[in-house]
């Protein structure tokens, strides 16, 4: 379990449990009055070469989106070539939606990236474009929402259908945890998925890739109109705004980039400082659940977090039957855990969902794996989990030697015992039928305009770490920090990141380099 994952559905600090247990997407959030009609811009083609202009030129046709009641929302594709080297070698489509401005007078587009890699920007925006924006940007801009490539209503990654997806997901290996055998049982079926994915996805996997994606996205403010680019990324969108400014530093507007990924830093320290950072996160939800009278555990922090272990240890040696059939084991537990521990106010269900383990009951932590890999009532709603192993393993090179390996699972198992055991697997990557091409380095972007960074200091997911580095190796990075829990930092409750981020966007007031939020 490496690497970034679901952080669409927690940017605003909804609660986790409660998509995944009502099946009501957005639960609590208010709905809002519609949008001003958008004010189509001719397309900006300054500086494009010319093979590149058939696609610059086009000009969108906005209509209503499916499913959707003509008013709030209008959507569009748009055609980006498949191969950004070889622009005649065939075309694929992305899909946007847009929630037009407030003001008579918007700053322009301001795109959004939820994260993943491989959650949908259009579903995000349809389903709360407030609550991942928040009524000032969304009164400011034209907000648009999009699926990068080989996600969801774009041109997309295809690989199994749910029954084939639980399988793989969920079903028991045979062999015990960590032998050789389970690590080739784990490698055959990581072999099934990689095949599926190639005869399902008409041959975009080996340009699936974030450096790709970033060109799609100046295509995309080209053909929205805008001079420059504004936009506004969290977790993994964070990378892909960093790569944008490395490639056009030129035409950077004004970035936000949310709970930040280290460019420079290969795929297995990636792995490490998550494990190092879900571990803290479970330590401090640990010493909040201590103070209820409902919280299963007792002692201190360390005792409980021994007793959790156990538990874990406990599920692995004998699984729990949910009611669908599918056996809850220290995998599966895991997987529920993380997905809680994005967002503070998930920890009460965290709660929920260890009693019931304690109690031989997996329901409520089976919602929360459910969750993160967007799964409800046995269908999975999105492509994100074929996704997200797609842009990883062609942005991620696999160059670890074995002593590297090994050496990075001592320090886990040091910094972040009770999530050690469950932390080490086989990497689907090592049987992915293209070699990475994405490159792991520093990312200055000399000459873009100022670029705000924000870092939650206890974010388990991209820990603050991540963001201190970033904002240093950009030329023209603002590091914003938010004192707290949880993923990312805009709009969750705390009014200085909020305004800092607003003012920049909205005004272009760049906050005070090294601004702490507490």
């Amino acid at each position: 379990m490496t690497l970034i994952r679901r952080a669409a559905a927690v940017l605003a600090g909804l609660v986790v449990a409660s998509v995944a247990l009502s099946g009501c997407v957005w639960t609590g959030i208010p709905g809002a009055e519609e949008s001003s009609p958008a004010a189509d811009r001719p397309p900006v083609t300054d500086g494009v070469p010319a093979e590149l202009l058939p696609f610059y030129e086009q000009r969108l046709t906005w209509k209503s989106c499916d499913g959707m009641e003509a008013g709030e929302f209008d959507c569009t594709t748009v055609r980006a070539p498949l191969d950004w080297e070889d622009p005649d070698a065939g075309e694929i489509e992305l899909a946007l939606i847009r929630r037009g401005a407030d003001d008579a007078e918007p700053i322009g587009s301001l795109l959004v990236n939820p994260g993943g890699p491989g959650a949908s920007g259009y579903d995000i925006i349809a389903d709360s474009a407030f609550a991942v924006v928040g009524d000032a940007l969304s009164a400011a801009y034209d907000v648009i929402g999009f699926d990068p490539r080989g996600v969801g209503r774009s041109t997309a990654v295809h690989c199994f259908d749910a029954a084939d997806m639980d399988a793989y997901l969920f079903d028991l290996p045979a062999a015990p945890r960590g032998s050789q055998e389970w690590r080739d049982e784990l490698t055959a079926r990581n072999q099934d998925f990689v095949a599926a994915c190639e005869a399902g996805s008409d041959g975009i996997l080996p340009f699936v890739t974030t450096e790709n994606a970033a060109r799609d996205m100046d295509l995309l403010r080209g053909v929205l109109g805008d001079e420059k680019l504004h936009y506004l990324g969290y977790s993994y969108g964070t990378f892909l705004g960093a790569t944008y400014a490395k490639l056009f530093p030129e035409r950077v507007g004004r970035l936000v980039l949310d709970g930040a990924i280290d460019p420079s830093i290969p795929g297995l320290d990636v792995g490490a400082t998550q494990a190092v950072g879900f571990e803290s996160a479970l330590r401090a939800y640990m010493a909040d659940c201590l103070t209820d009278r409902e919280c299963p555990f007792r002692g201190t922090v360390d005792e409980a977090m021994r007793d959790l272990g156990t538990l874990l240890a406990s599920v692995d040696q004998r699984p729990l039957a949910a009611a669908d059939g599918r056996m809850l084991d220290a995998s599966a537990l895991m997987t529920g855990i993380v997905a809680a521990l994005y967002a503070v106010d998930s920890w009460p269900y965290l709660t929920m969902a260890l009693d019931g383990a304690l109690s031989g009951d997996p329901q409520i932590a089976f919602a929360l794996a459910d969750f993160y890999y967007g799964r409800e009532s046995g269908v999975y709603t999105d492509n994100s989990t074929e996704a997200f192993r797609a842009y990883n393993c062609m942005d991620y090179p696999l160059d670890a030697t074995e002593a590297e390996k090994a050496a990075s699972q001592a320090m886990i198992a040091e910094k972040a015992p009770t999530i050690a055991p469950y932390w080490d697997g086989v990497d689907v990557c090592e049987v992915w039928p293209y070699p990475a091409t994405g490159v792991r380095e520093r990312i200055a972007a000399r000459g873009a305009a100022p670029i705000v960074v924000v870092g939650t200091t206890n974010d388990p997911a991209t820990p603050y770490v991540w963001s201190e580095s970033l904002a240093d190796q950009l030329a023209s990075g603002v590091l914003v920090t938010r004192e707290g829990e949880g993923h990312t930092g805009f709009l969750k409750g705390n009014q200085c990141v909020d305004e800092a981020v607003e003012g920049y966007l909205i005004r272009g007031t760049v906050p005070k380099d090294g601004l702490v939020c507490s």
